[in-house]
C-alpha cells in the first residue's frame, strides 16, 4: 500500500485515492462527499486531512484549509508532497514569500519533484521575481518535458523576454505532443505580432473536440479561437468563440457583482489620515487602472529613465494589507477607519522593507498592479510622498480588450454587464482622486499619448518629479521583462491603429448599451 495511506483499511484507502483523483479532475464537490466519511473515521490522518484542505482551498476556505493543512504537516514534516501542498494553500491565502519558502522546502528534499519546481516558477512569477522563475521551469521541463503547463509557463517567460523565436517554438513542441493543450495556443494567440492562420483556426477546433482537452483547456482555445478569427477578419465568429468561452468559464467562477459594490462602498467610506508633510514613499510610482487601458506602456515609459526600475505587478501592496488584517483578526476594509496616522506609516514602512530589491540599482520603482486603484486612500495614507499615475483608455475599447483576454481570475470580464459595472466603479474611484489629490494623482489618458507622444510623456516625466530623458521617447528598445500580455505590443514604436471596436461594428452594441454608450 502506498505508505501515504498508512494506517487506512482497504477500503477507507481506496475512498481517499478516489478523492484524489476527483480533486485532479477539478470535482472538489465530489471529492468532499468521498472525504466526508473518512473524516468521521480518520479525523487525525494526514492523507484526509490533506486532501479535505485541497476541498477547503477549492472553495476559497482559505484558514479553514491552512488548519489541516498544517495538522497534516506536523505529522509529515519531511514529506515534499506536504510541503507542495502547504506551499499551494498559503499562495492562494496570499502568503506568496512563505509560500516559496516551503516550496524550495519541497524541491531540497525530493529534487525530482515535478510539480515542486513548477509550482515554484509560478509564484516566482508572481512575486515578479522572473530570473528565478525560469531556472525553476527549466527544471520543471527537464524533469517532465511533456508537463504541458510547466513548459507553456516556460515559454510564457520566454516571451515576456521578447524572445519572440524561441517562444513560439516552444508553444508548437508542446502542440506538437499535446495538440489539446490550451494554454500553449492561447500562449501564441498573445504574441500579438503573429498572425494566426485557417491552419491554426482548424487545429484549434481539432483540438476542442478532442477527448483528452479539459474545459480549461476548452475555455483557452475558445480565446485564442477568437484571436484566429479576428486576425483573419472573420469578427462574428470572432464574438462567438469569446462568448462561448467566457460562458464556458463562468459555469466555474461567477463574479460577485453586488458584493464588489458594497465593497467599493465600504472603501470610499473611510477616513485614512496620515501626518501631513510626510514624503514617505517617494521613491514609489504607482500605476493603477483598468487592465489593458496601457498600464504597461506607462511603465515600459518610465522605466526606460535612468532612475526607474520597471518592477511590474507587484504583490505587496495586497499582501500588506493582508497581513493587517490578519494581525487586527478583522477583514478589509472594515478596519481602514481604525488605523491612525501612526499605523498608516508602520504600514507604509512595511510596503518598502517588502520592496528594497526594487531600489538596489535604481532610486526609483514602479508598482503596476493595476486593481491598486481601488486602494488610493490607502496609499495616500501610508505613502503620502508616493506618486499614483491612473491608466485610461476609451471604455469601450477597454472594456472589450479585457473581454476578449484570457483572464483565469479576472471574473469580472466574462459578461457585458459586469465589466460595465466594474468600468464604473473604477471610473467613480477615479475621478474622484484625480480631483482630490493633483499633486499626487494623475490620470495619464491612452488616445491622448497617441496624439502628442512627446508632449504627454514629457508631462508624465514631470509629475513623476523626473528629469526628461530622450530614452523614454524611444521606450520601445528598452530591454527588460514585461509581465503582462502587452509585453510584445510595448516593443513596437507607438501605433494609432490599434482600436478594435470599429472594426466590430454593431456587434458591439450589448457592450455599448451595458456602458450606456450611443449604438451604431
Amino acid at each position: 500500500m502506498n505508505s501515504l495511506l498508512h494506517g487506512l483499511d482497504v477500503a477507507a484507502a481506496n475512498q481517499v485515492i478516489a478523492a484524489a483523483r476527483a480533486l485532479e479532475m477539478g470535482q472538489p464537490a465530489q471529492a468532499a462527499n468521498l472525504l466526508s466519511p473518512l473524516l468521521a473515521n480518520y479525523p487525525d490522518h494526514p492523507e484526509v486531512l490533506r486532501l479535505h484542505a485541497n476541498v477547503l482551498n477549492a472553495r476559497r476556505e482559505h484558514k479553514l484549509a491552512l488548519r489541516d493543512m498544517r495538522r497534516a504537516l506536523e505529522q509529515r514534516p519531511q514529506d515534499a508532497t506536504y510541503n507542495n501542498s502547504y506551499a499551494v494553500i498559503l499562495a492562494e491565502a496570499g502568503e506568496l514569500d512563505l509560500a516559496i519558502e516551503f516550496l524550495r522546502r519541497a524541491c531540497e528534499l525530493q529534487p525530482s519533484l515535478v510539480v515542486g519546481w513548477y509550482n515554484l516558477g509560478l509564484f516566482l512569477i508572481r512575486s515578479a521575481r522572473f530570473e528565478e522563475a525560469r531556472d525553476a521551469l527549466r527544471r520543471a521541463v527537464a524533469l517532465a518535458p511533456d508537463y504541458a503547463a510547466a513548459r507553456a509557463q516556460y515559454a510564457d517567460l520566454l516571451r515576456m523576454d521578447n524572445l519572440r523565436d524561441e517562444a513560439i517554438a516552444e508553444y508548437r513542441k508542446l502542440l506538437a505532443g499535446q495538440p489539446w493543450a490550451g494554454m500553449a495556443w492561447w500562449g501564441l494567440a498573445e504574441i500579438k505580432t503573429l498572425r494566426l492562420e485557417a491552419d491554426d483556426s482548424n487545429a484549434i477546433r481539432r483540438a476542442m473536440a478532442h477527448p483528452r482537452a479539459s474545459d480549461g483547456d476548452r475555455i483557452a482555445l475558445g480565446f485564442a479561437l477568437a484571436k484566429a478569427e479576428d486576425d483573419q477578419g472573420r469578427y462574428a465568429d470572432a464574438m462567438q468563440a469569446l462568448a462561448e468561452a467566457n460562458a464556458t468559464a463562468q459555469r466555474y467562477r461567477t463574479w460577485d457583482a453586488a458584493g464588489f459594490v458594497r465593497t467599493m462602498e465600504s472603501i470610499r467610506a473611510a477616513t485614512c489620515t496620515a501626518d501631513a508633510g510626510q514624503e514617505l514613499g517617494s521613491e514609489v510610482i504607482f500605476i493603477v487602472g483598468m487592465p489593458r487601458s496601457g498600464s504597461t506602456l506607462i511603465e515600459q515609459i518610465l522605466a526606460s529613465h535612468s532612475q526607474v526600475e520597471g518592477a511590474a505587478e507587484l504583490p505587496d501592496l495586497p499582501m500588506v494589507i493582508g497581513e493587517e488584517s490578519t494581525r487586527r483578526k478583522k477583514a478589509y476594509p472594515a478596519w481602514l477607519s481604525d488605523a491612525s496616522a501612526e499605523d498608516w506609516r508602520r504600514l507604509g514602512q512595511r510596503y518598502l522593507e517588502r520592496t528594497a530589491r526594487w531600489r538596489k540599482n535604481r532610486p526609483a520603482f514602479t508598482d503596476k498592479l493595476p486593481n491598486n486603484w481601488m486602494h488610493v486612500g490607502m496609499i495616500r495614507a501610508m505613502l503620502p510622498g508616493a506618486r499614483i499615475v491612473i491608466s485610461r483608455r476609451d471604455a469601450l475599447e477597454t472594456c472589450f480588450s479585457c473581454y476578449r483576454q484570457y483572464f483565469p481570475g479576472n471574473d469580472y470580464t466574462r459578461g457585458f454587464s459586469d465589466l460595465a459595472g466594474y468600468w464604473r466603479s473604477f471610473d467613480v474611484a477615479a475621478t474622484h482622486w484625480a480631483q482630490k489629490e493633483p499633486a499626487h494623482v494623475y490620470e495619464h489618458v491612452y488616445e491622448d499619448l497617441l496624439k502628442d507622444p512627446e508632449g504627454r510623456i514629457r508631462q508624465l516625466l514631470a509629475f513623476c518629479q523626473l528629469p526628461f530623458e530622450e530614452a523614454c521617447l524611444h521606450f520601445n528598445e528598452t530591454q527588460r521583462a514585461v509581465g503582462t500580455p502587452s509585453a510584445m505590443q510595448v516593443r513596437q514604436p507607438l501605433r494609432s491603429d490599434t482600436a478594435r471596436s470599429p472594426r466590430y461594428g454593431a456587434l458591439l452594441n450589448p457592450l455599448r448599451e451595458a456602458l450606456g454608450l450611443p449604438l451604431v
